[in-house]
């Protein structure tokens, strides 16, 4: 996997950037090689997020112990208000979609999810939020560095701080359940 990651970064060294952004966002590839996503993939990796922090943080205010409900219940008032901010900012711009339901990827974790309890739902809940967000650092990171569209790209760098909050409770959240 090294090998090819390192391949695939000497393509990219060696394209134009328009050709080595052309990779899709879903690939991990860009993350990988730290590469501005389009501003098609950012709105739909963006919106995607959001609606899996929704729906997975909801079944964890039901399914979850006393700290997992906690975080939830702020994951869900956060990513509804990121969502809500998402469309708000993309209104008059036919030529971004956001989209209405998951990506099978993320709708697979949801039903992983929805199959498990107690302890079991706890530490799998708590393992996807630090993936999740990691990658939602990134995203957000890489586009408010370098996106394309200014009002998209301030929101990135105006959320970004939150994300990274949410990231490193959800590190120390995923901790508890390494020592419990």
């Amino acid at each position: 996997m090294k090998t090819f990651v390192a391949a695939l970064a000497a393509v990219a060294i060696c394209t134009s950037p328009v050709l080595a952004q052309s990779v899709g966002e879903k690939s991990g590839i860009n993350s990988a090689l730290g590469i501005t996503p389009k501003t098609e993939d950012f709105v739909k990796e963006a919106a995607v997020s959001d609606m899996f922090e929704i729906e997975s943080s909801r079944l964890a205010t039901t399914k979850g112990d006393a700290a997992t409900k906690a975080f939830a219940a702020q994951m869900v008032t956060d990513h509804t208000k990121t969502s809500s901010e998402l469309k708000t900012a993309v209104t008059g711009n036919s030529a971004l979609q956001i989209p209405t339901a998951l990506d099978d990827s993320h709708q697979s974790k949801l039903d992983k999810l929805k199959g498990l309890s107690g302890a079991d739902f706890a530490k799998e809940y708590r393992s996807v939020q630090v993936s999740a967000h990691k990658s939602a650092v990134s995203l957000f990171k890489r586009y408010a560095d370098g996106g394309e569209d200014a009002k998209l790209k301030a929101w990135a760098a105006k959320t970004l701080p939150a994300l990274q909050h949410h990231l490193e409770m959800a590190e120390a959240l995923n901790k508890q359940t390494a020592t419990n």
